[in-house]
């Protein structure tokens, strides 16, 4: 994985963390950026303005990033003045500090990227002989949910599973790993998604939808024991090849690994029939604010480097420069599930977490 550069500082806040990263201007860059446009961005995107290509892009239209991570939800507790927009990685907390910060309109959706499983190859093979899941290729298939929602509530573990007997390193309880919800994007939407499958389909709205649904997400929170707040780490994990063999990731993280020039041999990409997608949202602060999240929704070279890091820009499929052995070029088969509120969403988080 391509090494961050400049990272400068990180405190803890809600639980979540919060790193520096500056993507401006090298030395050696001769740009013509003028105006520094501060914000505060999810950790999955930091390659993205980090990226030599980004810098030059931003650069040619006036701009110097200079960016600090966040766990998305972690975002809502932070002091954004001095800042110029906020980018975290789906609507909800989106909504919420665009509330906080008086910020009206229609908030830009530059870009977007699906929730997958990721599994070594020894997993992906048990969960198809056992209908949890189907491989469509050698690296890549559809995820069962409400199957994998049954496997849960009934506590299955691998060795209950046909074929999962000639893998030593499947043992224990059949689980997906995920980042914590109360701080992280990833872990939220996980929920999300499950929440919508328990509920027979429909989002969950109110106290009686979340009580009914909450006993099931507490079981797929709680076996986890502890989770990280960065979905950036839990993928670096699962590709050195620690902890869990099925992982919830964003779509983008493999597609950014895949255009590296890597191509795990044990790598198998699941697609849930039931999925959310991420929808990186900007919440502009300042009229700078607004011209960068403009560039990112309509600039081609932007558009283009956002499909090389593996987003998929808003509006035209065509762009997502995928590679369709590990990952789908169309959505295609999949069905995309509605997000609870934020109020919602925050409370199926605490309740999961018990």
């Amino acid at each position: 994985m391509r090494r961050i550069a400049g990272i400068v500082l990180a405190v803890l806040l809600i639980g979540g963390v919060v790193v520096a990263v500056v993507a401006g201007r090298s030395d050696g860059d001769k740009g013509t950026a003028t105006k520094t446009v501060r914000m505060v961005i999810g950790s999955e995107k930091a390659e993205f303005f980090a990226d030599a290509d980004v810098v030059k892009a931003l650069a040619a239209k006036g701009y110097t990033v200079k960016a600090e991570t966040s766990g998305s939800w972690a975002m809502e507790g932070l002091n954004l003045k001095g800042y110029d927009l906020a980018l975290p990685s789906s609507q909800a907390p989106a909504r919420e500090l665009a509330a906080k910060y008086k910020v009206t309109g229609t908030l830009p959706r530059p870009f977007y990227s699906p929730l997958v499983v990721v599994a070594h190859k020894s997993a992906a093979e048990v969960l198809a002989a056992n209908g949890l899941a189907t491989l469509e290729t050698e690296h890549r298939g559809t995820f069962e949910m409400a199957g994998y929602l049954a496997a849960a509530r009934a506590d299955r573990t691998w060795q209950q599973l046909k074929g999962a007997g000639k893998y030593g390193e499947l043992t224990g309880t059949l689980f997906l790993s995920s980042t914590d919800p109360e701080t992280s994007n990833s872990g939220a939407l996980y929920l999300a998604a499950a929440s919508y499958v328990e509920n027979g389909g429909k989002v969950v709205a109110g106290e009686k939808e979340t009580a009914r649904t909450a006993p099931l997400l507490h079981k797929l929170v709680s076996v986890q024991g502890a989770q990280q707040s960065s979905s950036d780490a839990v993928f670096r994990d699962f590709v050195s090849g620690a902890g869990n063999p099925l992982v919830v990731v964003y779509e983008s993280q493999v597609a950014s690994l895949l255009a590296q020039g890597q191509q795990p041999d044990d790598l198998v990409v699941l697609y849930p029939d039931t999925t959310v997608n991420s929808d990186h949202t900007v919440v502009p602060l300042t009229e700078n604010g607004e011209a960068v999240a403009a560039l990112l929704t309509e600039d081609p070279r932007l558009r283009e480097l956002e499909a090389r890091h593996g987003f998929r820009p808003q509006g035209q499929d065509s762009e997502f420069a995928s590679d369709t052995t590990y990952l789908k070029q169309e959505l295609t088969g999949v069905h995309q599930a509605a997000v609870p509120t934020s109020e919602v969403l925050h409370e199926l988080a605490r309740r999961a977490r018990g």
